[in-house]
């Protein structure tokens, strides 16, 4: 029988602190691994978004990345 949900694709990523422990919060309460839990996130992203305050958010991250890099 073939698995629900087939990982296909390994990428290294680089996540802030902050973001990490909220996927790893995110994908225990969800009972999901990290891997899993993104994909959830992104293949229904479009139905778990607020388009107006994401687009506000990443203009704040946007702004922010340099500090965040130093």
């Amino acid at each position: 029988m073939p698995k629900r949900l087939r990982l296909t694709r390994r990428f290294p990523v680089a996540m802030t602190e902050d973001g990490y422990r909220r996927l790893r919060k995110f994908s225990k309460d969800a009972g999901l691994d990290e891997g899993e839990a993104l994909s959830f996130l992104f293949e229904n992203f479009d139905g778990i978004l607020d388009e107006e305050k994401f687009l506000h958010r990443l203009r704040l991250f946007n702004s922010e990345l340099d500090a965040r890099k130093k």
